[in-house]
């Protein structure tokens, strides 16, 4: 049994707060440095600078044209103008020096030339159209004051009132540890129970972000005496230290020892999800964070802890995310026990609210971040929220992007991918977002007006025909089009050389088959049950029916790894991993397009790509598509509200 208990539960806020009185008590500080002005931008000022030249610091002319004494002018009109000849006037170009004598410029535009004369229409006031030695900054002036950020025109003032360098706050240095039996580098093809070593690069991009530097460390075994070697040094050597993994209660997880062996342990374990077992604590003066091992836990930690001390240490005012008030898109159910940071996307639904659909994911899973539009913040203590309740979000992107965005939910296939990347050449103003909740899933979720497009294969086991039937009978006050898409090969994928020999669907109920499943709700899952009930198959004796994948190409990685042996899926993914593919027949593809996303010019756009020569090479060389005429409306089920 396990000696490791996590010492904490506490709140996020409570843990934001302890932590930084606890390292501010330890002696937090920064380091400064001096740069030159030019290299400044985005860096924070550590002290007050003063303009050691006047700018301008001469008398300078500020237009092109002729200068001379204002007084020669006097009396000027359109009726009595003043004649001037030459040697009366000097001919001048901005930022020239004011000549001795002379108080006014008349610009060029205002001087009619004559023969050997120049006539003016208008008298000059003395000092137009002159800048005056001091008129931007005085020596001596305050340029800027301590803890700003230097923005481009402070660089210019700094530059004209004759500062060349300047003291900044050092970015911090933060030494990224990753440890573990089973991490390795990076490489193209690790071996199984190896994990590629990636999360580091993606919290030097963070860190980077917010003005920091990542130093990168060698990975470090399960081995205490290794880890607390490595502490040490990067606590030396560096102004903060992320110590990756090891932050839970395994019987290898070591890192609060590591913590309490060399420093300090403020806490060990924060109510949030994902990014519960982290641990806050320091060596020495340094801050030490063990942050979890799965790559979205990570993130979190870093965006809701570590960040707050490298805004304290650059003595930079915490800029918190946007956040909006938004729509909950469908039931999300949470535990009391934690406050939850779930991944979610968001879109514009048919009445106009900005709508929130959280994605279903792990928290090993990184690329779910990737696709997500903000984080859905759920209170400690809440049991979640309801369809159609309000929430509030913290954007990852920017409004106006995701109101140009293209919202697809359903069936997958890659085909939505090569389409949205179609789309992003012809239109950068253009973007996708894609979820993959299978062809139920669209007709569901456009019938609640979420959503604007989805991705839909589901046959009619009465008549053989394709999705029409769904359509009528779960959207049946209409405001629904339906899109033709493609028509695709639909078989089992099996290894390379099908050893097993499976050729059918009835060859499942071999004991020896391991069967990959797509999730319920999906078409292919409707597709696979048709096929069983024809052949008076149960699912109860397939091993691995209940064994379900989001996608295609995921159970083809399942079948190409040799943890299944079959599954029923698409020929573009066989031909992806490289493995066999047994036809078993042709289904059509469609997009079910809400009418009022219809008057969306990135939706018309998106449709407008089905039928381009670029996409439609694109699907040839995928394989296992044929198509009429991508893009065309196949039916419209009219809105039935009166008016």
């Amino acid at each position: 049994m396990s000696n490791h208990t996590y010492l904490n539960n506490t709140q996020l806020h409570e843990a934001q707060k302890q932590y930084l009185v606890f390292l501010e008590e330890r002696g937090l500080s920064s380091r400064t440095e001096e740069i030159p002005v030019a290299d400044a931008f985005g860096r924070m000022s550590a002290r007050a600078a003063y303009a050691r030249l006047s700018s301008p610091h001469y008398t300078a002319c500020a237009m092109d044209g002729i200068t001379l004494a204002a007084k020669r002018t006097f009396g000027a009109t359109e009726t009595t103008p003043v004649l001037l000849r030459e040697g009366e006037f000097i001919r001048v170009d901005t930022g020239d020096p004011l000549p001795d004598g002379c108080d006014a410029v008349v610009m060029i535009e205002d001087c009619v030339e004559g023969e050997g004369v120049i006539t003016l229409r208008a008298a000059a006031a003395p000092w137009q159209h002159v800048r005056q030695i001091g008129e931007d900054l005085a020596a001596g002036d305050m340029i800027l004051p301590s803890f700003i950020e230097i923005e481009p025109a402070m660089i210019g003032a700094l530059l004209a009132g004759g500062v060349r360098t300047i003291e900044v706050i050092a970015k911090p240095r933060v030494g990224i540890i990753p440890t573990g039996d089973e991490i390795v580098s990076a490489s193209e093809n690790p071996r199984a129970g190896e994990v590629p070593e990636v999360i580091s690069a993606v919290f030097c991009a963070m860190l980077q972000r917010w003005g920091a530097t990542g130093v990168v460390y060698p990975v470090v075994p399960d081995d205490p005496a290794l880890i607390q070697a490595a502490l040490r040094q990067a606590a030396e050597e560096c102004d903060l230290v992320l110590l990756c993994a090891g932050t839970s209660a395994g019987r290898d997880d070591g890192t609060a020892a590591a913590i309490r062996a060399l420093g300090e342990v403020c806490i060990h374990g924060i109510a949030i999800r994902p990014g519960k077992p982290a641990v806050l604590g320091a060596v020495g003066g340094a801050p030490v964070v063990g942050v979890p091992g799965y790559p979205v836990s990570g993130i979190i930690v870093l965006e809701e802890l570590v960040k707050p001390v490298i805004d304290r240490m650059l003595k930079r005012e915490r800029e918190m995310a946007e956040t909006v008030c938004v729509k909950m898109g469908h039931r999300y159910v949470s535990s009391l026990k934690y406050r939850e940071f779930v991944r979610a996307s968001l879109g514009f639904d048919a009445e106009g609210s900005l709508t929130v659909m959280p994605i279903q994911a792990g928290a090993g899973v990184i690329t779910s971040l990737t696709k997500a539009d903000c984080i859905l913040d759920v209170p400690q203590n809440s049991e979640g929220f309801e369809a159609g309740e309000r929430a509030h979000v913290r954007l990852l992107k920017p409004i106006e992007r995701i109101a140009r965005t293209v919202r697809i939910l359903g069936s997958h296939d890659p085909l939505i991918d090569e389409a949205a990347d179609a789309l992003r050449r012809a239109d950068i103003r253009a973007y996708v977002s894609s979820a993959h909740v299978g062809s139920m899933g669209a007709i569901l979720a456009l019938s609640r007006g979420e959503g604007q497009l989805g991705g839909v294969h589901l046959l009619d086991a009465a008549d053989g025909s394709y999705n029409v039937s769904y359509v009528e009978k779960f959207i049946p006050d209409g405001g629904v089009a339906l899109v033709e898409c493609v028509r695709r090969a639909q078989g089992l994928i099996v290894a390379k050389g099908n050893s097993l020999g499976i050729r059918s669907v009835t060859d499942l109920i071999d004991p020896r088959v391991r069967y990959a499943n797509r999730q319920k709700g999906a078409g292919t899952r409707v597709l696979l049950d048709y096929l069983l009930r024809q052949a008076s198959v149960s699912p109860l004796v397939i091993g691995g029916y209940e064994r379900e994948e989001l996608t295609h190409t995921a159970v083809a990685a399942q079948i190409a790894a040799g943890s299944a042996d079959c599954g029923l899926g698409i020929l573009a993914a066989a031909r992806m991993y490289a493995l066999d593919f047994i036809p078993v027949c042709e289904e059509t593809y469609d997009l079910l397009v809400s009418l009022a996303a219809m008057e969306s010019p990135q939706v018309r756009a998106f449709l407008r790509v089905l039928a381009s020569d670029g996409f439609l090479r694109r699907l040839d060389a995928l394989g296992g598509y044929s198509y009429d005429q991508p893009g065309r409306i196949k039916k419209i089920w009219p809105d039935r509200i009166e008016g």
